[in-house]
């Protein structure tokens, strides 16, 4: 989050530290989940970004998986 003139502004996306915390997990533990293919990311220049809808869907799929076991 940031402020823009007072308001505070949330990112659309968010960088591997930062994706890792909202997940409570270990940036290693992301970076294996993303080359599974898990977990999409977003390419701006160098930086690998994850989208806040793809963690929040995400957290869905995963939360309904262990639901039915």
């Amino acid at each position: 989050m940031t402020k823009d003139n007072g308001r505070i502004v949330e990112s659309l996306l968010v960088n591997v530290g930062d994706a890792a915390k909202m997940l409570n997990i270990s940036e290693r533990t992301l970076r294996t989940i993303t080359k599974r293919g898990e977990l999409p990311t977003v390419r701006i220049a160098s930086r690998v970004l994850y989208s806040r809808e793809d963690l929040v869907e995400f957290i869905r799929q995963r939360s309904q998986s262990a639901k039915r076991e």
